[in-house]
């Protein structure tokens, strides 16, 4: 069974005390019942701190993006050895806002896949298409083009750490929650499209997050839906009481 997994996608938002603060009070909702992981990704200067107050808790730790390189002259980055020294599990890849602000192609992100596979750093690997491209019903031709370059080089082995978030660009931030019908038939099609490409035994295993606009009053009848494994919220993981609800309603609907 695939275990439930949510992610808290901070972004470039909270100082350092702020997100102290934040996991603290995650932390202490000590009510959280059920089997499933929580994943924060703060800021990279909060990493060090957020480490340290969630040893010995259920939250881990992700980074929000890596280089493409394992080193060497890249002045501003971070490589994967550098997140997974500084405690992260996971980390995020190929978000939309990266592919946007930084131009990051599929070509870039499955060099980042293949170094995180290399030391076993777990990849959410984010895909998902415009809102002109979801208008001309292109969405499904979007994803497979975004799997097939993103993935590229990387063997079913590699691909036990990998996870697959769903974000519709056209519903990040903009209060738009893609209908939860809609997003079953988008994460069947994905894992089908795993199964074809990598087998069954794959395909059964891989978790596939929705991400786009999450939050509580959404959340419940998304995780009703059997391919979708998690969240990936973004400004709703910002409040612990917000980011709370929405693990806790996802739950009261039973798994």
């Amino acid at each position: 069974m695939r275990r439930t997994i949510f992610v808290g996608n901070w972004k470039m938002n909270m100082l350092i005390s702020s997100s102290e603060k934040l996991v603290q009070e995650l932390i202490c909702a000590s009510d959280f019942v059920g089997n499933f992981d929580i994943i924060v990704a703060p800021s990279f200067t909060s990493l060090s701190a957020v480490r340290t107050l969630i040893k010995g808790s259920r939250v881990q730790l992700a980074g929000q993006n890596m280089s493409s390189k394992a080193e060497g002259a890249r002045t501003g980055e971070v490589s994967a050895a550098m997140l997974q020294d500084a405690g992260c599990d996971y980390v995020i890849l190929g978000h939309s806002e990266s592919r946007q602000y930084n131009s990051e192609s599929d070509k870039l992100i499955s060099k980042k896949v293949l170094l995180a596979s290399e030391i076993t750093l777990n990849v959410i690997l984010c895909i998902g298409e415009s809102f002109d491209e979801h208008n001309a019903v292109k969405t499904k031709e979007v994803l497979e083009r975004q799997l097939l370059g993103c993935l590229e080089g990387v063997s079913e082995e590699k691909l036990i750490n990998l996870s697959i978030a769903y974000e519709p660009i056209w519903a990040i931030g903009t209060g738009q929650t893609a209908n939860p019908d809609q997003v079953q038939g988008v994460h069947y099609f994905l894992r089908s499209w795993c199964e074809k490409s990598y087998g069954k035994k794959m395909a059964s295993g891989i978790r596939i997050l929705y991400g786009g606009s999450v939050d509580s009053q959404c959340s419940s009848s998304l995780m009703l839906q059997p391919d979708i494994d998690g969240l990936l919220v973004g400004g709703a993981s910002l409040k612990s009481k917000s980011f709370y609800d929405i693990i806790n309603s996802s739950f009261e609907t039973g798994e």
